[in-house]
């Protein structure tokens, strides 16, 4: 919407300044040469403008800028000699183009340069100083509206790619983040679940009893897993400092280190509370990852104003290593951020110590401040000096008039008091973009404006200051609601060219006085409200950086419930399958032991997968992982799947995601005897079909739950359909279609 606003301004005022000069040509003498020759002149310099200098995304730097720049010079200075009355208008493109172009100070050189020529030019005709001003000043005013028109829309554009910029790194925020969580919440589970696992395989057979304790102990990890993916999605989990004692004595213990716990008694705040625990369990499972420790000490102490940890083990100095990892700058990056401190080192006798204080009771958290970028500043800066400029140069162009035609020291003064109270209003009260006033406030300066406007020009008989009437206009389409506004815009160009004929003006005098009177209020509205626009701007983003970490924060959602929650619930099935066998056939339980072990060893990957950012699932490693599940749950499963090796990779990614979803549902929410997974693929179109006879609360149960919600969005990303519901035959079917991009 700015740049539109902008290139409708930019169109009508540069036309209003080439149509000035066409009047001036056809009023010096009207010939078809001289309005052929001239209207080539301006029209090619509109395009030049419009075209190369005032379009955003055009390289200024380039050599075709340097060329349409001196085409630009010579349409500027060659007609002076035909067309001396109207061309003097012409060197603000020039000085407007030269700011837009050349490089550093030499810009500003040539923008004085110009603009001086202009007067310079003018004083072979005239030789009156005030004047010549008027030319120098018109010059000079007529290049910043050129540069500023031209350049505010690539500002505005500008900063709409910094918001992106700053929403960008708002998500990377969140992504480590999210990283940070993942691996403090989620790593440890898995850890203790594949070592546990492994413990369970060597036992079965001989300690039946004690396998099937850590059987239990499994299912009571895996399921503390799933609601820290729930807790993770959402946001942020409270840990429970006792129950991460309990946790790491058990597993400790599972893993033959003896382990020395002593704990006090602490009055902690829920934060200082959780990162305490949470360096538990990454001093844990730093342990278990990468020493070969036997005995380990936890102290746990405190006093009124700090607590602190103590984890100092006897294994080797490998934990070096885990540095590399992301593991202690997370707990460092946990305890900073509350006022605590962390200290990780080498032991004295090859041991490894792990040691955190932190607040009893911290400080409040403060919001975190939204990132910043230096753009928005300097445009708004760079707004404002511009419009300022602006106004006061119309002023000077004025006061110029003032001075050349006689009217009286009077009348002089009466005028220049005029300008000054209309500069003062406009510059004070108008553009000035925080300020909140009542209709009532603004009418009655809207009144001020028309007695500083109108008064001295009628009183002492000097109808030149043409454009001054233009600053009302402007300030009644920034004053006053929209459709009051432009009728008040409108009224006041029309009321000047009135007045000039009134006065006896000849007409191009009246098509100077409404153009002048247009342009000025056209260029104050823009200059003014693209000023504001790009305020918002500024001010917009930290709204689009929040809205860009709720996405971020949805698609790790949706990513962790459907790689995670699926793995979960699988280790979940198999562990409490392998409880029921543990006693009746060991190998059986073995056997399906090992798959846990594998899955969790996957899950483990996927954590790091989701922590960075995607992961392509394989489908025929889903369609494999479904059958053997599904046979564990003693669910009949048939499986028809087409020649899928020619889909598009982010087809298959999505149907594995597909694949996923559904068979945890059925195994969640479903009691089915028999499941049909369809694959068919044709030239355009890909179906795939998850058929089960389970019970109808499925249907329902599917629905209160976010993994059909997430499947609806892959599916309709790629142009495709889902459904799922209760078929005609009292089945229950997914069904996922997803056209194929033509070759």
């Amino acid at each position: 919407m700015s740049r539109r606003l902008a290139y409708v301004v930019i169109s009508v005022v540069f036309a209003n300044y080439l149509g000035n000069a066409f009047s001036y040509v056809l009023q010096a003498g009207a010939t078809p040469v001289r309005i052929a020759t001239s209207l080539a002149c301006l029209i090619t310099i509109g395009f030049l403008q419009l075209g190369v200098f005032s379009r955003p995304g055009s390289d200024l730097r380039s050599g075709r800028a340097y060329l349409a720049l001196g085409v630009m010079a010579g349409l500027v200075y060659v007609p002076f000699s035909f067309f001396p009355n109207a061309w003097h208008g012409m060197p603000g493109f020039l000085a407007g183009s030269a700011l837009l172009v050349l490089p550093g100070r030499v810009r500003w050189f040539v923008f004085a340069a110009v603009a001086l020529s202009n007067g310079l030019i003018r004083a072979q005709y005239v030789d009156d100083p005030a004047q010549l001003a008027y030319y120098v000043v018109s010059a000079m005013v007529a290049g910043m509206v050129v540069y500023g028109l031209s350049r505010l829309p690539s500002l505005v554009k500008q900063l709409e790619t910094a918001r992106s910029e700053l929403a960008d790194l708002a998500v990377s925020q969140e992504r480590l983040r999210f990283a940070r969580d993942l691996h403090d919440l989620l790593g440890f589970s898995l850890s203790a679940i594949t070592l546990k696992v492994e413990l369970a395989i060597r036992m079965l057979g001989t300690q039946t009893e004690r396998a099937t304790r850590e059987l239990v102990e499994i299912l009571g990890i895996a399921r503390d897993a799933l609601a820290d993916v729930r807790a993770v999605a959402s946001s942020y989990r409270e840990l429970s400092l006792s129950d991460e004692i309990e946790s790491a004595r058990s597993v400790l213990t599972a893993a033959g280190v003896r382990a020395t716990i002593e704990a006090d008694r602490l009055d902690l705040s829920p934060r200082s509370r959780t990162v305490l625990a949470t360096v538990l369990r990454e001093g844990v499972t730093n342990l278990l990852r990468h020493s070969e420790a036997t005995r380990c000490t936890i102290t746990i102490s405190g006093t009124d104003r700090l607590a602190s940890i103590d984890i100092v083990n006897d294994g080797a100095p490998a934990e070096a290593g885990a540095e590399r990892g992301s593991g202690l700058t997370n707990l460092a990056t946990r305890a900073t951020a509350i006022g605590g401190s962390l200290l990780a080192q080498t032991a004295s006798g090859g041991g490894y110590r792990l040691h955190a204080e932190v607040p009893v009771d911290p400080a409040p958290e403060k919001p975190a401040k939204p990132p910043r970028f230096a753009g928005p500043l300097i445009a708004t800066r760079f707004a404002q000096v511009l419009l300022t400029a602006v106004v006061i140069g119309y002023a000077a162009m004025a006061m110029t008039l003032v001075t050349y035609y006689p009217i009286g020291v009077a009348g002089i003064e009466a005028a220049a008091a005029g300008i000054v109270g209309t500069v003062a209003l406009v510059l004070g009260v108008v553009v000035r973009p925080h300020l909140r006033l009542s209709l009532p406030l603004r009418a009655g300066v809207l009144a001020g404006l028309a007695v500083c406007v109108y008064v001295p020009p009628l009183v002492f008989g000097n109808p030149y200051l043409a454009g001054v009437p233009g600053f009302l206009a402007g300030a009644g389409v920034l004053l006053l609601p929209r459709l009051a506004g432009w009728i008040a815009f409108f009224s006041v160009v029309v009321l000047q060219g009135t007045i000039y004929s009134l006065l006896g003006e000849n007409t191009v005098a009246i098509f100077y006085a409404v153009i002048a009177t247009t342009n000025h209020g056209l260029v104050l509205y823009a200059l003014t409200r693209l000023r504001s626009m790009v305020n918002q701007l500024h001010e917009a983003r930290e709204e689009l950086a929040t809205a860009a970490v709720t996405q971020e924060r949805l698609r790790f959602a949706r990513d962790l419930h459907d790689l995670l929650g699926y793995s979960l619930s699988a280790i979940t099935l198999k562990s409490e399958l392998t409880h029921r066998l543990a006693t009746i056939d060991p190998d059986r339980a073995r056997q399906e032991l090992t798959e846990v072990l594998e899955i969790s060893r996957q899950a483990l990957a996927d954590v790091r997968s989701v922590a960075l950012s995607y992961r392509e699932l394989s489908f025929d490693e889903e369609t494999q992982s479904a059958q053997a599940l599904l046979s564990a749950a003693d669910i009949d499963v048939t499986v028809r799947i087409d020649a899928c090796d020619q889909l598009p990779t982010e087809v298959k990614v999505t149907l594995a995601t597909v694949l996923r979803e559904g068979v945890t549902n059925l195994l969640r929410h479903s009691k089915a005897e028999h499941c049909e997974i369809v694959l068919s693929s044709s030239r355009h179109l890909v179906t795939m079909d998850i058929t089960n006879d389970g019970i109808p609360s499925i249907e329902r149960k599917s629905r209160d739950g976010s993994g059909i919600g997430n499947l609806t969005t892959r599916v309709r990303a790629l142009g495709g359909d889902l459904q799922a519901g209760l078929t005609p035959e009292h089945t229950y079917r997914l069904r996922a279609e997803i056209p194929l991009p033509l070759n």
